[in-house]
This record gives C-alpha cells, sequence and structure tokens, in this order.
C-alpha cells in the first residue's frame, strides 16, 4: 500500500531526497505518486512532523 503526505507536511523537504524511487514531488505540500511508491516506509520514518501515513 502506497503512502500518503497529510496536510500537516510542513514542506520541509527531508522526505523527498529519502525516497529510493523518486515518488515524492515538491508544492506546498509535498506528495506522493502512489503507482511509483513502493512502500518502504522511509519517508515516514523521517518525516519529522508524523505527516506521512499509509494510504
Amino acid at each position: 500500500m502506497a503512502y500518503k503526505i497529510t496536510d500537516t507536511c510542513v514542506a520541509c523537504g527531508t522526505c523527498q531526497g529519502e525516497c529510493p524511487v523518486g515518488a515524492i514531488s515538491e508544492g506546498d505540500i509535498y506528495s506522493i505518486d502512489a503507482d511509483t511508491c513502493i512502500s518502504c516506509g522511509t519517508c515516514a520514518s523521517v518525516c519529522p512532523t508524523g505527516a506521512i501515513e499509509e494510504a
């Protein structure tokens, strides 16, 4: 199951650099492409605000 970024995202960019498949894109709130996400959980483990959860 892919991960998603909730509205508690502060757009710090930490997750984007950690994604091994480049599924995270920048914006006011970052977003994860569900088709590209491999559900590894790396992004969720590095998010300082806990804004990333399983979809």
